[in-house]
């Protein structure tokens, strides 16, 4: 797992293939969303509120994510991304729990995300990993637009027991 900048080469096809797989689901040019994706501050996902990780085998990225802050106790997941040819080896739940150690270790209780109406694998993902939908799972994907998630992580005790 590496911590890497938004411009660092191995964030690269990170963001390449998410503008194209954004790009096929949602109808904008591959070009315009690789732009959107690039012009985020890059200092949404730098420490000491974010970051931006990438997971490697034999030095090619195949997965990873980012988190920025949404609020004081709460992280917001981003650009959680599994290069197609090496999905469904379980990488998705390997980024999210590498983020969730991440999120808690900087003092977060709350992590929130959204991901996208044509992304069902993406719901499948957030659910199986323990997070709870923010919207009516009755309504048809397209009516909602965005779909919203949360997780609660464990209060920190300190030594005494005591929660912080």
């Amino acid at each position: 797992m590496h911590r890497v900048a938004q411009d660092d080469p191995l964030a690269a096809p990170l963001l390449a293939e998410l503008a194209v797989e954004y790009s096929s689901r949602y109808g904008r040019s591959a070009g315009e969303m690789h732009a959107s994706l690039r012009d985020y501050p890059a200092t949404e996902f730098a420490p000491p509120h974010g970051a931006l990780l990438v997971v490697t085998r034999d030095s090619e990225p195949v997965a990873g994510g980012a988190f920025q802050r949404y609020d004081a106790e709460t992280a917001e997941l981003k650009r959680i991304w599994t290069a197609r040819e090496h999905r469904r080896q379980g990488l998705g739940l390997f980024v999210l729990a590498q983020l969730e150690a991440e999120i808690e270790r900087r003092g977060y209780r709350r992590i929130y995300l959204t991901t996208g109406p044509r992304q069902p694998e993406a719901v499948g993902l957030y659910l199986a990993a323990g997070y709870t939908a923010l919207y009516d799972p009755a309504v048809p994907a397209e009516q909602l637009g965005k779909h919203p998630f949360e997780k609660r992580l464990p209060a920190v005790t300190d030594a005494l027991g005591a929660s912080a």
